[in-house]
């Protein structure tokens, strides 16, 4: 996975460009392209105003979170939890859908079993669930 950190209005240094790697490469997944993160400090007004962005570039659709915190660490923590709550659902989603598919074909080829005169082959099945 190809990580790009961009620091808008201010120089990253290593070891914050160090901890969003690390954060970062914590997501598991082998769906992810490429993980854009942004970090930008907000108004100067807000008591917490330093914010993460991070984009998942993947097949489908892109998740993407914006979180603020007082510290930028902690932002791209929050980040990357939620990021990983988001993954571990649509892979819990993927799974249970290719679960049913698989007890559809299941159930088609028990029924043609049963009926003996039908000759019903495996390749029948799948083109029309």
């Amino acid at each position: 996975m190809e990580i790009i950190i961009q620091s808008l209005g201010f120089k990253a240094g290593e070891s914050l460009e160090g901890f969003v790697r690390e954060k970062v490469n914590t997501l598991k997944s082998d769906r992810i392209i490429r993980a854009n993160v942004t970090l930008f400090k907000g108004p100067g007004s807000e008591p917490q105003n330093d914010y993460c962005e991070i984009r998942l570039e993947m097949p489908g659709n892109d998740p993407f979170v914006k979180r603020h915190s007082a510290y930028f660490e902690t932002a791209v923590t929050e980040c990357v939890d939620v990021l990983s709550e988001n993954l571990n659902r649509l892979k819990s989603r993927v799974i249970k859908e290719r679960q049913a598919e698989a007890n559809a074909i299941q159930d088609a080829l028990l029924e043609a079993e049963a009926d003996v005169d039908v000759d019903t082959d495996l390749e029948d099945v799948v083109k029309n669930p």
